[in-house]
């Protein structure tokens, strides 16, 4: 059963993250406030509708991919007045492309109280599907996560080539229409043709995930030749395909030689 209150005594919303799209995905908490949730707000064109069956019997459920901003705070601020506990559901995790300080701003001028469950982004998901790590001792310890200008403009300092000239692993969302700028960037960065590439498509989507493998030189007739075009990950790095490196450094914490407040060193 979900909880209403008066109008007096509004509900709480919360941002919850859905994950990549496997609904197994979502955190436990998240689950949980779909479970108490009086409404739920999806984004429909990303998240999968399997996420809202966690939701209750009864509960008003509307899909936002026809909804402008506003429509969508005003129907949260609704929901608000008469359900203890309204879900918006988004893809991944909230605070990453999800428009969420937007959002949340109105909430905060109505005098509505919003919190926000974080959920797996779909760059984790991505580079767990294709069994990968994003960071490797002595080859990298940083990720970036971006995309490339498009209609949305990219801060001063943050064009691709300048973030690809690190060398670090790069987690490139809302970018798969867009190859071409991405392969000039990583070009024009240093990176060689033959540097290993990685996108994948729905990851985590039961039975649409796609995991593509590359190089700068080929990754773009790879994803043509799929057929993907929508909704994945890119991600450059030196650590793609270690798996099968004939060496690799290994990592201090779990190496006998090194000590630590939990383990002294047996060699």
């Amino acid at each position: 059963m979900t909880a209403e209150t008066t109008p007096q005594t509004p509900g709480k919303i919360w941002f919850v993250g859905a994950g990549p799209g496997d609904p197994e995905l979502i955190t436990v908490k998240g689950q949980k406030l779909l479970a108490q949730a009086g409404a739920v707000l999806f984004a429909g064109s990303l998240v999968d509708r399997a996420a809202t069956l966690y939701a209750p019997e009864g509960c008003a459920i509307r899909d936002s991919k026809d909804m402008t901003l506003e429509e969508m705070t005003a129907w949260l601020i609704d929901q608000a007045r008469c359900h203890a506990v309204v879900v918006r559901l988004q893809t991944g995790d909230p605070g990453l492309y999800g428009a969420l300080i937007e959002m949340a701003r109105p909430l905060t001028d109505a005098g509505i109280e919003w919190a926000v469950v974080p959920g797996v982004s779909s760059a984790m998901a991505s580079m767990a599907a294709a069994g990968e790590s994003m960071t490797l001792p002595e080859v990298t310890q940083t990720v970036i996560l971006t995309r490339v200008e498009g209609r949305t403009p990219m801060p001063e300092g943050e064009d691709l080539a300048s973030l690809a000239a690190h060398r670090t692993t790069i987690c490139i969302f809302l970018s798969i229409t867009l190859m071409h700028k991405v392969e000039k960037a990583l070009r024009e960065a240093g990176w060689p043709e033959d540097s290993p590439m990685l996108v994948v498509h729905k990851a985590s989507w039961p039975g649409e995930q796609k995991i593509l493998r590359g190089t700068l030189a080929d990754i773009k007739a790879r994803c043509r030749e799929a057929g993907v075009a929508s909704q994945a990950m890119i991600v450059a790095s030196p650590t793609l395909g270690a798996l099968h490196w004939e060496t690799l450094v290994r990592s201090k914490l779990y190496d006998p030689t090194f000590t630590h407040r939990f383990r002294k060193a047996s060699a």
